[in-house]
């Protein structure tokens, strides 16, 4: 029976352990952009998945993924050490670092989401100087009113 309560704790325990080995005791320069945001573990505790972003030097600066990739597969006996000595289970999971894709998914939406900003603003805009392709007041008058008048011109 797995347990997945344990699996969760165990996962969240693995990225605290790696992002503080990664910040104080790992001297890796490639590593000073790395950041630790999640962690996957299998149900039968054996490999976990630690996912992490890499940010620029400067905000304009692009990341250097495959230079951080390097240094986390160098790094990954070293920080599976720590990991086993931090957890305390009997069998020390395999780490396995992989990108983590949501914040440039979260971006890409955001782009999206204000070109659909721009382009309802744009609607809006052409609507209101907008006139009615026919008559202004396009219903017809009420039959009663018409055949009113047509009965008093008889009489």
């Amino acid at each position: 029976m797995v347990d997945q309560a344990r699996a969760r704790r165990l996962a969240k325990r693995i990225a605290s352990i790696v992002a503080t080995a990664i910040d104080h005791e790992i001297k890796d320069p490639r590593l000073a952009f790395v950041t630790i945001t999640d962690c996957k573990v299998t149900a039968d505790l054996h490999d976990a998945t630690v996912f992490y972003t890499v940010r620029g030097e400067s905000l304009d600066a692009e990341p250097d993924l495959a230079a951080a990739a390097a240094g986390l597969e160098k790094a990954k006996g070293v920080l599976r050490s720590k990991v086993g000595a931090g957890t305390g289970v009997r069998f020390t999971p395999t780490l396995t670092f992989a990108t983590d894709t949501v914040p440039d998914t979260a971006r890409h939406m955001e782009e999206l989401l204000e070109r659909a900003r721009q382009a309802d603003s744009e609607v809006a805009r052409v609507a209101a100087s907008a006139k009615p392709a026919g008559e202004a007041d396009p219903y017809k008058a009420p039959r009663e009113a018409a055949e009113s008048s047509e009965s008093t011109d008889l009489d």
